[in-house]
């Protein structure tokens, strides 16, 4: 019975490539899942910082890809700007996305992954042990090697939060050395938590050229926040927003949010480049082009994110504040766990939640030992039934996730 139920629980996250039906009449799906149609569309583009790219303002998170066809039919279709990063899928997504991606003008594309350093306390967000700046120079080439390109675009260093960790002197060296060698043309940082501290770092170093960030309408401190990505976009770095949809859901008994609204919402502030969303579907990726066609926010869009705002059941985005962290008897990263929950309830990546899950030592069910949990979540998280829940992931085999 356990088996049967661990089977089910993969096989409703599971999201296939479907709804060409959708598609507008004058666009056909080729042998490899391309689309065919006369002329390149051209889709509404800002540029990136000082890097000088000018990127469409959707541009694709690929860790919820699974077919390399869906990649090359996003690209058809005006998408050009790509993220990837090592530990989506142990380095497959890297691969799946170099298949979609062979054959095509390399100055036509746009590609970037995120390499994790070894070592880094996911809790504290800094280093355990001293950072080796040729060890991960290895790690960066064996990313390349799995596109099956010369060069990345972007090389992210990602969980970039606190200022030591992204000032980080060999950190910056082993990134600057990958430029000098050519491995890749622009630097720059992917931050889930202490964001606005990682900005300030990045826009300080004047080196980084990129900063990712989670960024939707439930951020809180937007007013802060806001500044923070102003000062960064002033001193050249490109924003790029992740996380958009604040887990795929409103608050209210898990009915779909309105992502067109979400989306516009970050679009809003122009200082954002682009979004990076992670589709995995024909009907998102048309659904999202769609959306760029009109950014202005219609009233019943506002009156939605306005409702979804003020629903007061916990939805599924984690902010990533860390206060809950020192409230924990067992020192549990407890962030890591929210963000891999909303990976699979919210994105329905189960591989991805896996993933984030398998760094996360939660061994002996150490929530079972509470009868109370007695954190205060700052988002009103029921965090022990939600450990509970998605600790049963650690159980399922890797090679059943990845099958």
């Amino acid at each position: 019975m356990e088996t049967n139920n661990r089977r089910e629980f993969l096989k409703k996250s599971i999201l296939g490539i479907s709804g060409a039906a959708l598609l507008p009449s004058n666009l056909k799906i080729g042998m490899a899942g391309e689309f065919i149609k006369p002329g390149q569309p051209e889709l509404p583009c800002r540029v990136l910082g000082k890097t000088g790219i000018r990127t469409p303002l959707i541009s694709m998170g690929t860790g919820n890809a699974t077919a390399s066809g869906f990649v090359r039919a996003a690209y058809e279709a005006g998408i050009k700007l790509f993220f990837s990063a090592t530990y989506y899928g142990e380095g497959n997504n890297e691969k799946l996305v170099g298949e979609g991606l062979n054959g095509l003008p390399r100055d036509t594309f746009v590609v970037g992954t995120a390499v994790p350093p070894d070592g880094l306390d996911m809790r504290s967000g800094k280093f355990i042990n001293q950072f080796d700046p040729q060890a991960y120079i290895r790690k960066a080439k064996e990313s390349l090697k799995r596109f099956g390109i010369d060069y990345v675009d972007f090389f992210l260093f990602p969980y970039a939060g606190k200022r030591e960790m992204v000032l980080n002197e060999g950190v910056l060296k082993a990134l600057e050395q990958l430029k000098k060698e050519g491995k890749t043309r622009f630097i720059g940082i992917a931050s889930h938590s202490d964001t606005e501290e990682a900005l300030q770092a990045a826009a300080d170093s004047g080196v980084y050229e990129l900063a990712m960030i989670g960024y939707n309408y439930k951020t809180t401190n937007k007013e802060s926040f806001n500044k923070s990505i102003a000062k960064a976009k002033q001193s050249g770095i490109g924003i790029v927003a992740m996380k958009t949809t604040a887990g795929a859901f409103n608050d209210k008994a898990g009915q779909p949010l309105n992502t067109d609204a979400a989306l516009k919402w970050v679009l809003q502030n122009e200082n954002v480049s682009s979004i990076v969303s992670g589709m995995s579907s024909l009907e998102e990726l048309q659904k999202n082009l769609a959306m760029l066609q009109n950014l202005k926010m219609s009233e019943q869009e506002l009156k939605d994110l306005n409702l979804a705002g003020l629903y007061h059941e916990p939805g599924l985005y984690c902010q990533q504040c860390k206060k809950c962290i020192p409230q924990c008897p067992h020192n549990l990263d407890i962030p890591t766990i929210m963000r891999s929950y909303m990976y699979a309830y919210g994105y329905k990546n189960i591989a991805h939640a896996w993933h984030t899950l398998a760094g996360v030592d939660i061994s002996g069910r150490p929530c079972e030992e509470c009868t109370v949990c007695n954190i205060n979540c700052t988002a009103g998280f029921d965090i022990r039934n939600k450990i509970l829940d998605i600790s049963r992931l650690k159980d399922v085999p890797e090679d059943l996730i990845m099958a």
